[in-house]
């Protein structure tokens, strides 16, 4: 509805065209061929059939009146400019136009010395954006108010009145942009579906304190869901949104948020609260606040916390899978700085641990860091020598397992040495780690220390290649990477904040096959891989990549993450392969493969596909295996079934656990100023629980958007989704 106020402009054109014109300078009909004359105090243009005096400083102009300054024009055809009175008549097909806007209606009175007057019956369109409508009246009251009288609103082509707003009464404020409905209602295909008695709206798209579209819609876990957010604008820079929420199974829920940038200052902080939740018989509440603190021009102070009430909060009230599979809420307060080539930080960080009631075995709650200081460096020498230090101090608390303190330090000396063809790089590293645990516990100061070496090298060949009519540059890219690390007993020294790696291709090229600083493997190992590339020459577009590699071990494991956990009984690791790229303008692959050679076995398997001709047709194929742990099919796509209908859908089903992890199942059309999506969805929040949500939203172009929000499940989970009013054609 901000648009509707471009009515305002009717006000300056008739002011620009007429005031100011000290008599009446009639120029030649070939003078008027370009109307873009400039500047307000240019002259002003008139013709017509006929152009006579009436009475002293009366001039009246019949027959094709067309009056033309400063690029802005307006025809009648009757007219009468009163130059004593500084006042101009019109009637009979008046009308105005000006690059943004036309306005046409029966009769026209403008007094302007103060911009005061009427317009009877005016039609108006914007000609840069979608926009039309029609009034009763206008009534100028000065040069920056006006007032509309039984007003309507569309973005709807001429003779489409899909949707329209109508306003009883219409107040519009230039001079503070702020325009004032009363007794507004949208109407829908004939049908009156929302009333306001008053609403108030800015003229120039900026935010503006009010009521924002409700959300609507339906859940298996909540019932019917109705959000209805009011925006405070507070400043320029600092905002707030409360956003009551009524569940009809559960009750009232009050969120609020609040949002701030300022010259050091910047966050936002969010609250939900539920009182007495009638299906889960307690009150709930949820808090998010992110806030960053800027201390001087490198030093940064910041803290974030978010905790819920229990640990069903967001199985229960929500429908997006990122946030029902959350387990670890984060909350920590930080300050980091640099100065030079070092960088320092210093951190409290605790979590709150969500359960699955359901699941078997529950989820540990990981090592709280009270307090954990970090000092990193890194300085390059004249000569390419690199140095680099990464140390720490951090203090593990925990409920139930073993505390303590460890220290940390890892300085290497590393030498980069590359040239156009390949590179060599050797490095050497001391690491050092001090543990000081509880009084309880028989050992409870353990040092760790040990040299760490290794190798990374590879070459690249290239060569020039022509397939189909078009030029290709293929490469040949073999890498060899080897670390040495001797054997050190770790088995005294708990595990605070370290798990072992997935192994994939980039773990391959890592030192350490853990992360944390809990274990250092022992390693006298080699890792060889090559890749090769087909990349498009006239574009640069990477047609397709091919990657396999293997890690060689030349002594036996030793180190393992818990004491009693399996040593590996290979001297080589499954083989990785991987294939990807745009192989086609349509279609792009992305494949995994990790296989066992020993035992000719597939350990862990991703496939995927997807085919994207245009926006709003695509199609995603997934197929994912991890040998004994989980398999599962992923198929999603959206794609115009009919003239403006489009289909989306998601099937995304677990063969190891025999269970659909997320159905979705959705419908869209587009009528060009409106469109309307539905969306039901079926997704796994337990174990042995699911929900399931249904969504229904109406969009108005140039309006905004009704009902519940299915845009961002829709993004989330279908890969490539486009809205279909973003869609530059509709089918």
């Amino acid at each position: 509805m901000s648009t509707l106020p471009g009515l305002a402009f009717v006000a300056l054109f008739l002011s620009a065209g007429f005031a100011g014109a000290d008599g009446l300078r009639l120029k030649r009909d070939t003078e008027l061929s370009d109307p873009a004359v400039a500047g307000k105090d240019a002259p002003l243009f008139l013709m017509a059939d006929t152009i006579e005096s009436t009475a002293p400083n009366v001039v009246e102009a019949s027959g094709r009146v067309e009056a033309r300054q400063g690029g802005q024009n307006f025809f009648a055809d009757w007219l009468r400019y009163d130059l004593t009175q500084n006042a101009v008549e019109a009637r009979g097909g008046v009308r105005l136009e000006q690059p943004a806007l036309e306005v046409a209606g029966d009769a026209l009175k403008l007094d302007l010395d103060d911009y005061s007057g009427e317009f009877e019956q005016p039609v108006y369109r914007f000609t840069t954006q979608p926009g039309r409508g029609g009034a009763e009246r206008i009534d100028f009251i000065d040069e920056n108010r006006f007032a509309l009288a039984e007003a309507t609103y569309t973005t709807c082509p001429v003779d489409n009145d899909d949707w329209y707003l109508k306003v009883r009464e219409l107040d519009i404020d230039q001079g503070r942009n702020v325009g004032v409905a009363r007794h507004a209602s949208l109407h829908f295909l004939g049908v009156p579906i929302l009333y306001s008695p008053w609403m108030d709206f800015s003229l120039n798209n900026e935010r503006k304190t009010g009521v924002l579209a409700p959300t609507i819609g339906t859940t298996e876990q909540s019932g019917f869901d109705l959000l209805v957010p009011y925006y405070f604008n507070l400043a320029p820079n600092y905002d707030a949104t409360l956003y009551p929420r009524v569940l009809s199974k559960r009750g009232v829920q009050l969120g609020g948020e609040f949002r701030y940038l300022l010259e050091d200052l910047q966050g936002v902080n969010r609250i939900e609260y539920l009182p007495d939740d009638r299906e889960a018989e307690r009150t709930r509440w949820s808090l998010a606040l992110n806030n960053t603190f800027r201390l001087g021009a490198t030093t940064q102070a910041g803290m974030l916390l978010s905790r819920v009430s229990d640990d069903d909060y967001f199985r229960d009230l929500s429908n997006q899978i990122s946030v029902t599979s959350l387990s670890n809420l984060n909350r920590e307060v930080w300050l980091t700085t640099q100065q030079g080539a070092w960088q320092a930080e210093l951190r409290a960080q605790s979590f709150q641990t969500l359960q699955d009631s359901t699941a078997l075995v529950p989820v540990v709650e990981p090592y709280a860091r009270l307090p954990h200081a970090r000092l990193g460096t890194l300085q390059a020498f004249d000569n390419g020598l690199e140095f680099k230090l990464e140390s720490e101090a951090t203090r593990f608390a925990h409920a139930t397992q073993t505390e303590g303190t460890r220290v940390l330090a890892y300085p290497t000396l590393r030498l980069p040495l590359t040239n156009s063809y390949g590179f060599l790089t050797p490095q050497v590293g001391w690491h050092s780690t001090y543990y000081a645990l509880d009084d309880s516990v028989a050992d409870d100061r353990i040092s760790r220390n040990l040299p760490i070496a290794s190798l990374d090298t590879g070459v690249t060949f290239d060569r020039t290649l022509s397939l189909g009519g078009a030029d290709y540059e293929q490469t040949l890219e073999p890498r060899a990477y080897y670390v040495y690390a001797p054997y050190r007993n770790q088995d005294a020294i708990p595990v605070f904040d370290t798990a072992l790696l997935d192994f994939s291709y980039a773990q391959m090229f890592t030192e350490n096959q853990f992360i944390g600083g809990d274990r250092v493997n022992d390693a006298n190992q080699l890792t060889l891989a090559v890749t090769s590339r087909v990349t498009e020459g006239a574009s640069g577009l990477e047609r397709l990549q091919v990657t396999i590699g293997q890690r060689y071990y030349f002594t036996d494991q030793r180190v393992t993450l818990e004491p009693d956990d399996p040593v590996r009984t290979s001297d080589a690791t499954d083989l990785l392969a991987a294939v990807s790229g745009q192989v086609t303008r349509n279609w792009r692959i992305d494949t995994a493969w990790q296989f066992d050679t020993d035992s000719g076995n597939t350990i862990r398997q991703n496939l995927g596909a997807s085919y994207r001709p245009a926006p709003g047709r695509t199609l995603n194929f997934g197929y994912r295996f991890i040998d004994q742990i989980s398999e599962q099919v992923d198929l999603s796509g959206q794609w115009p079934l009919a003239s403006r209908w489009y289909g989306m859908f998601r099937y995304n089903y677990s063969l190891h656990d025999d269970k659909l992890v997320e159905g979705l199942a959705g419908l869209e059309y587009n009528a060009g100023c409106w469109a309307v999506r539905g969306l039901f969805q079926h997704l796994a929040t337990k174990e042995d629980q699911s929900s399931d949500a249904f969504f229904l939203q109406l969009e108005l172009t140039g309006m905004g958007r009704l009902g519940a929000n299915p845009l961002d499940v829709l993004k989330q989970s279908v890969p490539g989704y486009r809205p279909s009013n973003e869609i530059s054609e509709t089918p």
